[in-house]
């Protein structure tokens, strides 16, 4: 059995980026029939596309726990903005996005750091009692 606790190694940040890209995913699979009829795009490109980016979405919000898979959350950030050329509407819906996973990247960054500078307070002070 492992001595480290749980609580220390559970990251705010990838629990946070992976709630946008899954709510993201959904957003951006219902880009595929918006495509196809709105926006007269061939239904095997829209597919790709749409479908693609969610499945992308999905798999990177497993993938967080390595640091590159953040860096790819920001390109998808990028070509969430970018599908705005097919369908203007993404350019609202992924600025939304981009929005919310810069912010969640950010701040459980922060909650990171300052909760490892809590553990490490508590650990010096239970040491120098101990």
């Amino acid at each position: 059995m492992s001595d480290v606790d749980p609580e220390r190694t559970r990251s705010p940040r990838r629990g946070m980026c992976a709630a946008v890209l899954s709510l993201e995913a959904i957003t951006l699979g219902l880009t595929t029939p918006v495509m196809i009829t709105i926006a007269d795009v061939s239904a095997g490109t829209a597919v790709a596309v749409g479908v693609g980016l969610a499945v992308v979405c999905l798999l990177l919000a497993g993938m967080l726990r390595a640091e590159w898979a953040y860096m790819l959350g920001w390109v998808v950030q990028v070509c969430a903005i970018a599908l705005g050329f097919v369908i203007p509407l993404m350019f609202v819906l992924g600025g939304i996005f981009a929005l919310l996973w810069g912010s969640a990247y950010l701040l459980g960054r922060k909650i990171e750091r300052e909760r490892a500078e809590a553990f490490a307070a508590f650990d010096s002070e239970a040491s120098d009692q101990g």
